[in-house]
C-alpha cells in the first residue's frame, strides 16, 4: 500500500528520486530501480555501496537536483523538522515533488493499541508492536503515561508537528489520514474499517506536495 502510494506520487522513470531514511534494506530503492528510476538512498543504516549513502540527510550533498524526494516513516525521528524540509526543498528541482508516508502517533490512544495487540500472533516476528505490548504489560502503567514516556524519550514528533512544518515549506498536492499499522498485511482494508467504524484512530499520514514559491 505504501509502495503503491509513493510510486503514484512519482514522475515518469528515469526521474532521480532520493529516499530519506532508506534503512538497512534499502527501503524504497530497490523498487526504484527496478522500475527505471535513478534512485539514492541516505540513512545512517543503508546498505553499503552505490546507490546509498551511509550518513544523515542533513549531511547529504545530493550530486543533481532531484525530481523528487520520498521519506517513509523516518521523518518523526529527526532532530529538527525545518531543518529538514528546508533541505528537501533546495534537494529539489522547482517543480519537483515531496511524498510523505508518516503516522500521527500523538492519536497512539488506548483503544488503537488495544486493537494493534489483538491482531499480533503469539509468536512470529518480534515487531515494535510486539516489544510495546510486553513493554506496557511489564511496564505496570497507564497506556497515556506508558506511550507518552516513549515518545519524549524518543524524541519523536506528533503528527500535528509534522503537518505544521510541511505547511511552512511545501504546497500540499495530496493529503490524507488512513491505516498506518497494518497496511502491508491486507492493504489496510481491516484497519480502515475498524477506523470507519469509530474502533480506532486514523494515524497513517500520506502526503504529496511540492515546494512553496518563495
Amino acid at each position: 500500500m505504501n509502495w503503491n502510494f509513493v510510486r503514484g506520487h512519482l514522475p515518469p522513470a528515469p526521474a532521480r528520486v532520493i529516499e530519506i531514511g532508506c534503512g538497512p534494506l534499502g527501503g524504497f530503492v530497490p523498487d526504484l530501480l527496478s522500475a527505471g528510476y535513478d534512485a539514492a538512498g541516505v540513512d545512517p543504516d543503508a546498505p553499503e555501496g552505490r546507490p546509498y549513502h551511509r550518513m544523515e540527510f542533513e549531511a547529504y550533498e545530493p550530486d543533481a537536483p532531484a525530481d523528487a524526494v520520498v521519506a517513509c516513516t523516518s521523518l518523526h525521528h529527526v532532530r529538527d523538522l525545518d531543518e529538514v524540509f528546508g533541505k528537501v526543498a533546495g534537494a529539489l528541482k522547482p517543480d519537483g515533488g515531496f511524498v510523505v508516508v508518516e503516522w500521527a502517533r500523538e492519536l497512539f490512544d488506548e483503544d488503537t493499541a488495544r486493537w494493534c495487540f489483538s491482531r499480533l500472533p503469539d509468536d512470529g516476528d518480534d515487531t515494535w508492536l510486539h516489544r510495546h505490548r510486553d513493554g506496557w504489560t511489564a511496564s505496570g502503567e497507564p497506556w497515556a503515561a506508558y506511550v507518552g514516556d516513549w515518545a519524549a524519550r524518543e524524541g519523536l514528533h506528533t503528527g500535528a508537528e509534522l503537518e505544521a512544518a510541511l505547511g511552512r515549506w511545501f504546497e500540499p498536492l495530496r493529503f490524507e489520514r488512513g491505516p498506518y499499522f497494518f497496511t502491508e498485511e491486507d492493504g489496510g482494508a481491516a484497519e480502515r474499517a475498524a477506523i470507519a467504524a469509530g474502533l480506532i484512530r486514523a494515524t497513517g499520514i500520506r502526503y504529496a506536495g511540492r515546494p512553496l514559491r518563495r
